[in-house]
């Protein structure tokens, strides 16, 4: 499982650092830039929960699979499961905009790689690190959980306001004006990146900074 868990982390980073050279000449097929061309697609709502159900599903098992179950790490699963029971369930059937069509090909790799990000990230914070009760008043998890709860509250502040702005001008192409949208464009995505900072900081785990590694194609992508 170790040996797994080293490849899976190496195949992290290689893979951020190839996305992040693909997007340059290749826009991702879905959302605005969807196209003709990429196979077979299914309803945005749906690709959405099962490509990311492998992350909260993942970190439940290896939690209750762990010897060391604490109170903190019963916070770093409840911090975890706070963002993907959401995005999951959540967020997938209350997007804004229409049900789109969501190329399989793309589900399916963004399944994979949740497959991946939840074992390094589970795995990895459940079975390799060793945390004590010390470790709540440490400097790393304090400001950790600061950061993760206040990118929390931006992506989801931000995604509101686009449901929002959407619901309002239906069928028209509207710019998102007032709050963080007069500074980023994005204010989505850049709540998420303070988010997965914030879990990489108070874990200090490979896998979490592994994470946070491959946000910024993303970043890249939505500039």
């Amino acid at each position: 499982m170790n040996d797994l868990y080293n490849i899976f982390l190496i195949l992290v980073f290689v893979f951020a650092i190839t996305v992040f050279i693909l997007l340059f000449f290749i826009s991702a097929p879905y959302g605005k830039f969807l196209r003709k061309g990429w196979g077979p697609v299914v309803k945005s709502k749906w690709a959405w929960m099962i490509m990311e159900l492998p992350s909260p599903l993942l970190m439940i098992t290896f939690f209750i699979t762990s010897s060391q179950k604490s109170s903190i790490t019963i916070i770093f699963l409840i911090i975890w499961l706070l963002h993907y029971l959401h995005r999951t369930f959540i967020y997938s059937f209350l997007q804004s905009g229409k049900n789109k069509d969501y190329p399989v090909v793309v589900a399916a790799m963004a399944f994979i790689f949740n497959c991946i990000n939840g074992f390094i990230n589970g795995f990895g914070v459940f079975h390799l690190m060793h945390y004590d009760s010390s470790w709540l008043i440490t400097v790393p998890f304090v400001t950790g959980v600061f950061l993760f709860l206040t990118g929390f509250a931006i992506n989801k502040t931000a995604d509101e306001k686009l449901r929002q702005m959407r619901k309002n001008n239906p069928g028209n192409y509207v710019l998102p004006r007032g709050w963080f949208f007069e500074y980023i464009s994005c204010p989505h995505y850049f709540g998420e990146i303070v988010e997965w900072l914030g879990w990489a900081v108070m874990t200090l785990s490979p896998g979490g900074f592994a994470f946070l590694f491959l946000l910024l194609p993303i970043c890249f992508r939505e500039r």
